[in-house]
């Protein structure tokens, strides 16, 4: 799964590692300070996220274009310094009034703006490793395996939130309202740390810096494809199509940092004892990745010491495991609505060695489905997460408020249930996300490859903006809330099968 890949993934990987944990961080109780210092309600709350999200992944259309003209790793540079501006300036504890309004606003700008620099020319870099022969058969695995690295940042950030916002309280005696602005500053130390792997690392992916040119490569790159303009056409048109389905996608996986937020707040148990406790502590989480990673080890190695490494990444954590459930079984675990966003990034490293596994066996068999067949069938699976959660929310009441507009907890429905969402959320994000970014690098025409790249993120800007929906029917029936996600997917799913044919021409 790990050999054969250029050295320059695994820099570029850690680089953006450090740069989602800062962000996810970020992102896990954004919603929730928005509630609790400002005292947003849930439409206006629901539109401050969706416009923040859209501008983080609308702007990197224009970060690619400035990086066509004036080179990738140029921008990329300038990006994460913009972004470290920002997230200073949304650790400031500035109060309640109209100026702390308006340092938040301009906060978000600059995150937004640093991001558009930083995140698509990354992974523009990323795609150019491959274009060496030596590396091209394994592109797609390639960046299923750079998703997962910067998984590993969005997995402990939950924990880092409410870990920094309980010291915060506890220790400097401050009020929930102005322990957030502690989380936010942890985004800082890790835009640091980002900066120091890229610059530490530029040696392993020197053959992809651009030289400011139009992003003219080095010479160690592979002799750039020449297209005709009917093919460049083509190939922009079957983009701009998967754009046009992924976008409701994503208004429905980024649900998690708003009403399935809302859900963990408002109708999930705040508490949790023997197994389902053991789940919310992140590191009980590392300990069960450990154990399938030790799995493949043991079963894919064909040395004494490879099958001798991977059994003790298996029996180590399962003893850890075990020790830790017996000294537990009966100690009650606060629950708290932020830490359920560590699930999907644990099930993205947990589960991409077995993405990758399975799809090298069906490419072994010749039965491999090509990029645009993985994108409609990550959307059907996405259709079965909201479908999971329409059924498990049958019977609920409605949200409701308290006379001064605090939310009630309505109910303490297990917790497994959106553990259970986000587990099905993630398969579905396997088959589209990195499959989609890598489909992207491979399709795009050479000269609109940053802005191609950028067009992916555009796609995701509008399904960010459209995540504001389901936020303004919060209020009502939950069953409205979630078949509502659930039909868009369906929808977005049988119209990619409908094209697939054109789709697959140019894969």
């Amino acid at each position: 799964m790990f050999e054969g890949q250029p050295k320059g993934l695994w820099t570029l990987a850690l680089a953006n590692t450090g740069e989602r944990f800062g962000y996810y961080t970020m992102l896990a109780v954004f919603t929730l300070f928005l509630q609790a210092n400002f005292g947003f309600d849930a439409g206006l709350t629901s539109t401050i996220f969706s416009s923040f999200l859209m501008l983080v992944y609308f702007l990197p259309l224009f970060g690619g274009m400035l990086a066509d003209k004036f080179g990738y790793s140029k921008m990329v540079t300038i990006g994460i310094f913009i972004m470290f501006i920002g997230y200073v300036l949304l650790s400031l504890p500035l109060g309640k009034d109209s100026l702390a309004i308006i340092a938040m606003a301009g906060a978000l700008l600059l995150v937004s703006l640093g991001t558009g620099l930083f995140k698509g020319n990354l992974q523009v870099m990323v795609g150019d490793l491959y274009n060496d022969s030596r590396f091209a058969d394994k592109r797609d695995s390639g960046f299923q395996l750079f998703y997962m690295a910067i998984n590993v940042g969005a997995l402990f950030a939950p924990t880092a939130a409410i870990k920094m916002m309980d010291w915060a309280q506890q220790s400097l005696g401050m009020t929930e309202a102005d322990s957030y602005h502690f989380a936010f500053a942890v985004a800082c130390a890790s835009l640091i740390v980002s900066i120091a792997i890229y610059y530490l690392g530029k040696s392993t992916f020197a053959q992809v810096i651009t030289n400011g040119k139009k992003g003219a490569q080095s010479s160690t790159s592979e002799q750039t494809e020449t297209l005709s303009k009917s093919e460049t056409t083509e190939r922009i048109i079957c983009l701009i199509l998967v754009f046009a389905v992924v976008l409701f996608f994503w208004m429905a996986f980024h649900q998690n940092g708003l009403t399935l937020t809302f859900f963990a707040r408002d109708y999930t148990a705040t508490s949790a004892t023997g197994l389902t406790a053991m789940e919310f502590d992140v590191m009980n989480l590392v300990w069960c990745i450990l154990i399938v990673y030790g799995l493949f080890g043991f079963f894919q190695s064909n040395t004494p010491k490879g099958k001798g490494i991977g059994a003790a990444l298996i029996l180590i954590p399962a003893a850890i495991l075990t020790y830790t459930y017996s000294q537990q079984a009966d100690t009650v675990v606060a629950v708290n609505a932020p830490i359920f966003q560590q699930f999907n990034p644990a099930f993205v490293v947990a589960l991409t060695p077995v993405s990758i596994a399975l799809f090298g066996w069906l490419a072994k068999k010749g039965k491999e489905p090509k990029a645009p067949v993985k994108i409609g069938l990550g959307m059907l699976v996405a259709a079965c997460a909201y479908l999971l959660m329409t059924m498990s929310s049958l019977g609920l009441p409605a949200p409701q408020v308290a006379a001064d507009g605090t939310p009630l907890h309505m109910a303490d429905v297990n917790p497994n249930v959106l553990v259970s969402t986000y587990l099905v959320l993630t398969f579905a994000e396997l088959l589209l996300s990195p499959i989609g970014i890598s489909f992207v690098t491979k399709v795009a025409p050479p000269k609109y490859k940053g802005m191609m790249m950028g067009g992916w993120f555009v796609s995701t800007a509008l399904g960010n903006f459209l995540v504001q929906i389901p936020g303004y029917l919060w209020g009502k029936e939950l069953y409205i809330v979630w078949g509502t996600l659930m039909c868009i997917c369906l929808v977005a799913a049988l119209f990619i099968f409908s094209i697939i044919k054109k789709l697959n021409k140019v894969a």
